[in-house]
């Protein structure tokens, strides 16, 4: 019988320490929570950090769902994406997408994946955008001095709050693959996505005024 109970005993403390190490592994770490809220966590299946970012941005979110859906134009405004194309579209609406992204002092990186737009805002700005993304294989070859990306997913969550603001939430886990300094590794996890962030709301203001522009005129009346 005393066997029993230590065996059960050991066993249950096992259980223990098991989902106290599972927690622990979960924990997240807060890295800014002042011009946004930044955290991160580490994740055993890659060989990098989990995300989550939340802020309000001055802007309609009908026009920040326009920016992010637009893939093929990082290039011209998102920090880093030095190329990007779509590779394919889908009757749904779903893609693939190619970018090649350009980092100081690392050899560049580039990734394919497709993108779901799980959910849409209406034109008055009512229901919240989601979109889904993660690494497939397109038949794009991989190029000499480029490092391909085999694990890059996440989600852009988008819901307004009002005309002109925005709540955002950007989540996204990511192997950069090769070595990466830890300078620049914690460079991706704050700095980095605060560039993303502003970068998304500055497009996204001027895609307000470019629609703006375009309104036409409601008629006079008699």
């Amino acid at each position: 019988m005393f066997e029993l109970k230590r065996l059960w005993w050991c066993g249950a403390l096992s259980l223990v320490l098991v989902a106290g190490a599972a927690r622990a592994a979960d924990e997240w770490e807060t890295v800014e929570d002042e011009d946004a809220q930044i955290k991160v966590r580490s994740r055993k299946d890659i060989n990098g950090k989990e995300v989550w970012a939340e802020k309000d941005v001055e802007a309609h979110a009908v026009d920040v769902q326009t920016a992010l859906m637009d893939s093929a134009s990082f290039r011209l405004w998102m920090p880093y994406v030095k190329e990007s194309r779509l590779v394919s579209t889908n009757e749904d609406g779903s893609r693939v997408a190619y970018a090649k992204l350009d980092f100081p002092m690392v050899d560049d990186r580039d990734y394919v994946i497709s993108v779901v737009d799980e959910k849409k805002i209406s034109e008055d700005g009512q229901g919240e955008y989601v979109q889904r993304w993660k690494v497939v294989d397109a038949g794009v070859p991989e190029r000499k001095g480029v490092v391909r990306l085999k694990h890059n997913e996440g989600t852009w969550q988008i819901t307004s709050k009002g005309e002109n603001k925005t709540h955002i939430v950007y989540k996204f886990s990511v192997d950069p693959g090769g070595s990466i300094p830890d300078w620049l590794a914690s460079f991706g996890q704050k700095d980095g996505v605060l560039d993303t962030l502003g970068a998304v709301e500055k497009r996204a203001k001027k895609l307000g005024e470019e629609r703006k522009k375009a309104k036409p005129a409601a008629p006079k009346a008699p």
